[in-house]
């Protein structure tokens, strides 16, 4: 929430914090004509409305007195990168798992360098460094270009919500070029591989499973719970939370048994990877895919071969690759996909059976 003009008097401004207290604001133009907002302290302090006038009324008479003003509203305020940080964190309203993975690329790669920085001492060469020091250190260009993006956010956060007068050192920053898009899917053969290696495990298992009925993302499948799932129609309502909305996807009746047992003995809040009213820590599915991805489809690729390695999301393009492979309409995989754009879909588009394949082998025979 923004600043509230008070209704009682002009020049007080109101801000409610999450927790419930209220902390209140003087606005005046100094003796150069520039528009200055201080804070005077919040409600659980003891400050109140009429206390913020008697000060912004005694500031007021001192500026056109020509009077010294108090150091402390002369000296310039240092803002930091953590101090902007902290404003985004608090106050914007992001999903939790999303907030919590935001705040660990902070505190990783933009708080130890530019944490304790004056913003206003922070210039475009320094983010172009910046992000040059983490090529380096072998990130993808898809993670950096992310990195810088967070930071973009913060600071632009606190110019338009917040109203400070900042310059955002990324303004004209261009992204990486992204010539990493994944094209690798599993074939059959690949697919039954993989079902055989977390056949061994419930939770590793049954997450393979409907990632490659479903399509979706990490934080979708490890977020479907008990009460999503359909078993009658075979239907599982997702969440996507890139696109922040709910889509309807489908089970499979050769899997719909398998699921159908497991489900059995969970509450209805329950998710459904791992069993529990938590949700799973995605870092373990990771950890515990990761092993079992590079071994059997990643030896000897190396580490940044985004287009050719195995990850977890490659389950979601087999899921798409395979789909377009048997013939389904491109505006089907659009919905099953939860594409937002046809544009997302139509890199399958090659892989479909009418993509010209067949008038091509043999045409000159």
């Amino acid at each position: 929430m923004g600043y509230i003009n008070s209704k009682r008097y002009d020049g007080i401004q109101l801000y409610h914090k999450k927790n419930k207290d209220i902390s209140y604001y003087i606005r005046y133009k100094n003796e150069y004509g520039k528009s200055v907002r201080i804070k005077v302290g919040d409600k659980s302090k003891g400050i109140t409305e009429p206390f913020c006038k008697q000060k912004r009324d005694e500031l007021i008479n001192k500026i056109r007195l020509g009077e010294e003003l108090p150091l402390k509203h002369k000296k310039e305020q240092i803002i930091t990168i953590n101090y902007l940080s902290e404003l985004y964190f608090n106050d914007k309203d992001l999903d939790v798992t999303q907030n919590k993975r935001q705040k660990s690329k902070y505190t990783t790669h933009i708080e130890p360098i530019f944490g304790n920085t004056n913003i206003k001492l922070l210039k475009k060469s320094d983010i172009t460094e910046f992000r040059n020091k983490i090529l380096k250190e072998g990130k993808a260009n898809n993670t950096v270009n992310g990195i810088v993006i967070l930071l973009n956010a913060i600071i632009n956060y606190a110019i338009k919500e917040k109203e400070m007068t900042l310059n955002n050192p990324c303004f004209g920053l261009r992204k990486l070029n992204m010539d990493n898009d994944r094209e690798r899917f599993l074939n059959t053969d690949e697919i039954q591989i993989l079902l055989e290696e977390v056949n061994h495990d419930v939770v590793l298992s049954l997450f393979v499973n409907l990632a490659l009925n479903t399509g979706g993302r990490l934080e979708t499948v490890l977020n479907i719970q008990k009460k999503n799932i359909d078993i009658m129609n075979n239907t599982v309502v997702l969440k996507d939370f890139k696109n922040k909305s709910n889509y309807r996807g489908f089970i499979s009746d050769d899997f719909k048994q398998l699921l159908k047992k497991h489900i059995r003995g969970l509450g209805i809040n329950d998710y459904v990877i791992g069993g529990l009213e938590n949700k799973y820590p995605t870092t373990t599915i990771q950890r515990k895919l990761k092993i079992i991805l590079d071994k059997n489809f990643n030896k000897g690729l190396d580490s940044k071969d985004a287009k050719n390695r195995v990850v977890i999301h490659t389950l979601r393009h087999t899921f798409a690759s395979h789909l377009a492979i048997n013939g389904t309409p491109i505006f089907t995989v659009q919905k099953l996909m939860n594409h937002r754009t046809i544009e997302m879909t139509l890199r399958y588009a090659k892989l479909m059976p009418d993509s010209g394949k067949e008038f091509v082998n043999g045409l000159y025979n």
